[in-house]
C-alpha cells in the first residue's frame, strides 16, 4: 500500500507541474500575440470604400464611434480614451496622419472587422456600411488635424496620393 500511496504522490506532482508548465506556455503566447503587429491579408489590403466621403456617412459613424471606439480611441480619435492606460500597446492614434497614410482604407476595414485582444470583432456588430462609415470617420480625424477636407478617394489614384489614412495600428 505504501508503495501505490507513493506512486499516486509522484504521479500528481507530475500532472501538477505540467499544468504549470501548461499555464506558463499559454500565458507567454498570449502575451506575445498581442504585441505582434496586425497581419493583415494581401487581399484585404487592396479593398476600396465603396463609399463616398461625405457629412452625412462622417456623421452616421460619430454615434457608432462614441459608443463602440471612444472608450478607447478618445473622442478625437487620439488614442487616449478614458480605457486606454489599461491596455499594451495603447490604442491607436488617429489623427496621426503620417502613420495613417501607410494604412489603406482596407486595412482599417479589415480592423475594425476583424478585431484583435482588446479590441473587439465588430464584424457581427456592425453592418458592412457601419464599419465602411466608421474608416471614413477615422480617416476625417488625421485629416482635420492636417488641417484638410477628407476628399473621394479615386481608385485610379496611386497609393501614395491619397487623403491621410488612419486606422487601427495595434
Amino acid at each position: 500500500m505504501a508503495a501505490s500511496t507513493l506512486q499516486d504522490l509522484k504521479t500528481r506532482k507530475t500532472l501538477f507541474a505540467l499544468l504549470l508548465a501548461l499555464i506558463v506556455v499559454v500565458a507567454a503566447y498570449t502575451i506575445f500575440q498581442e504585441n505582434k503587429p496586425w497581419v493583415i491579408p494581401e487581399e484585404a489590403k487592396s479593398r476600396k470604400n465603396p463609399l463616398q466621403p461625405s457629412e452625412a456617412a462622417v456623421i452616421a459613424a460619430k454615434g457608432l464611434y462614441k459608443e463602440n471606439c471612444a472608450n478607447c480611441h478618445g473622442d478625437t480619435g487620439k488614442g487616449d480614451g478614458s480605457e486606454a492606460l489599461r491596455y499594451d500597446p495603447k490604442p491607436a492614434d488617429f489623427t496621426d496622419a503620417q502613420h495613417m497614410n501607410t494604412v489603406t482604407d482596407g486595412a482599417l476595414f479589415y480592423q475594425i472587422s476583424q478585431g484583435r485582444k482588446p479590441m473587439p470583432s465588430f464584424k457581427r456588430r456592425m453592418t458592412e456600411d457601419q464599419r465602411w462609415q466608421l474608416v471614413l470617420l477615422i480617416r476625417s480625424f488625421a485629416a482635420a488635424r492636417a488641417g484638410k477636407q477628407l476628399e473621394p478617394q479615386s481608385s485610379s489614384k496611386p497609393e501614395a496620393s491619397k487623403p491621410p489614412s488612419t486606422g487601427p495600428a495595434n
